[in-house]
């Protein structure tokens, strides 16, 4: 396994080499798709600051418990918030922890240097970033890049998870392989609660090539179960037309959701994937 410091010190590299994010929205839209602070006063739910009572406030904006401790009045001020709260999840199933012989790192792995670049700019641009399933509230600046580590390698347990409390922009990483109706299923809740959504897609290059020949063995990674291939390249035509409709069944997925389509081979430059994803992100910025 590629250790967490490792893929972090690269990603922030990725995030250094790309132009800064453009995923702005005005503070007015806070109110339909998640938080995300802005590090000044405005309207919001978290506390922001104390500042003097002054004429024009209402007597009940007021903090009287705050006050008690001097002479003078103070008002508690929330922080200015926009529509802008990023989570994130990364399959940890087997399947998609495994890697070729001649694999840099797992399909995992390459998701998560790609979620780390995504939300260290995020982080660095005032938004709120974590992980979906993770337990605890997402949150920004360096503390939440290192929950955000943290809780994409510890992974949920080989379990999807459900949709948070409120609507918020969703990266979800796997390689998808699973029938498309469980994964409609899966996602469904969460695309109806959050509109703002990409699949990020991870494959091998060994899994999009099936460069099988002869007499194989092929296990499936997590358990026992093996497959002999008497004549492998035999079912090379029949497997490549497979994977192709796997991933036209995902895109459609994905357009029918609303969502978008991110897909990314394990060895192509993490720079190019990262640049992919990050103009997807921006898409749904442009839209406000």
């Amino acid at each position: 396994m590629t250790p967490s410091a490792d893929l972090r010190a690269e990603a922030e590299s990725l995030a250094r080499q790309l132009p800064g994010l453009n995923f702005k929205a005005e503070a007015s839209e806070a109110a339909h798709i998640g938080s995300a602070g802005r590090r000044r006063a405005g309207t919001g739910e978290h506390f922001w600051q104390y500042r003097r009572y002054a004429q024009e406030d209402a007597a009940e904006r007021v903090d009287w418990r705050r006050s008690a401790k001097g002479n003078d009045l103070f008002v508690r001020e929330t922080e200015l918030e926009t529509a802008r709260t990023v989570l994130f999840w990364c399959d940890d199933s087997a399947g998609f922890r495994w890697k070729g012989e001649r694999d840099l790192r797992t399909k995992a792995e390459e998701a998560r240097l790609l979620m780390l670049t995504m939300g260290i700019m995020m982080s660095k641009d005032g938004e709120r970033v974590g992980m979906l399933g993770a337990g605890r509230s997402a949150s920004f600046g360096k503390k939440a890049i290192a929950r955000l580590s943290e809780d994409l390698e510890r992974g949920t347990g080989g379990n999807f998870p459900p949709p948070p409390r409120a609507a918020a922009t969703l990266i979800i990483a796997s390689d998808f392989y699973d029938p498309l109706p469980d994964w409609r299923a899966r996602l469904a809740p969460i695309a109806a609660k959050c509109p703002e959504g990409i699949l990020l897609a991870i494959s091998a290059p060994i899994e999009e090539s099936f460069p099988f020949e002869g007499r194989v063995k092929l296990r499936r990674p997590g358990t026992t179960a093996d497959r002999i291939l008497g004549r492998a390249e035999t079912l090379r035509e029949d497997y490549l037309r497979r994977f192709a409709e796997q991933r036209a069944g995902l895109k459609t997925l994905a357009n029918q959701m609303g969502w978008r389509l991110v897909t990314h081979t394990v060895g192509q430059p993490s720079l190019e994937a990262a640049a992919r994803l990050k103009a997807q992100i921006e898409s749904f910025g442009a839209r406000l």
